[in-house]
């Protein structure tokens, strides 16, 4: 899959989705709101098993006390930890639908490098044309389409 100014070219469609507030950037940092320019692995898939069918056999489901961790001081920064947990994290089990399908990247993954960036995710946007705080989101529909269609390692590429 590929990003595009008109969205996301995957299995010859192109998706609308919303990228950063900050833009694509080469020199991706902690909270700069930036989508990391790069070629980017699919390493899992998450789903609120609550809210939605699995919809593909290697997707793990968010439990309550799911996190991510976006604090560079954290042992276990850009990993998924439980709670309670006692740095600055991510609640993946939100109240809103934000995550109740999240495909994950390999972005400063599984070697996390602090403040260069965590939780590059592909999930739903909050509305169309809508920036994200690094990620990539696409309408729900879309997003389900393609999360069924992928494979572990499908690349993103950010040019």
């Amino acid at each position: 899959m590929v990003l595009t100014p008109r969205g996301l070219r995957f299995m010859g469609r192109s998706l609308p989705c919303s990228i950063g507030r900050g833009g694509v950037s080469g020199r991706k940092r902690e909270g700069d709101g930036a989508t990391p320019r790069g070629i980017h692995r699919i390493v899992g898939m998450l789903y609120r098993p609550d809210r939605m069918a699995r919809p593909t056999d290697w997707a793990l489901p968010i439990g309550p006390c799911d996190l991510w961790s976006d604090d560079p001081r954290d042992p276990d920064y850009n990993k998924m930890v439980r709670a309670p947990h006692g740095f600055s994290h991510e609640t993946l089990r939100r109240p809103d639908p934000l995550y109740d399908l999240v495909i994950l990247t390999d972005w400063n993954w599984p070697i996390s490098a602090p403040g260069r960036g965590s939780a590059i995710f592909l999930h739903r946007w909050r509305r169309p044309g809508y920036p994200t705080e690094g990620c990539v989101a696409l309408a729900p529909e879309d997003l389900l389409w393609m999360a069924r269609r992928i494979t572990y390692q499908t690349q993103l590429i950010v040019p």
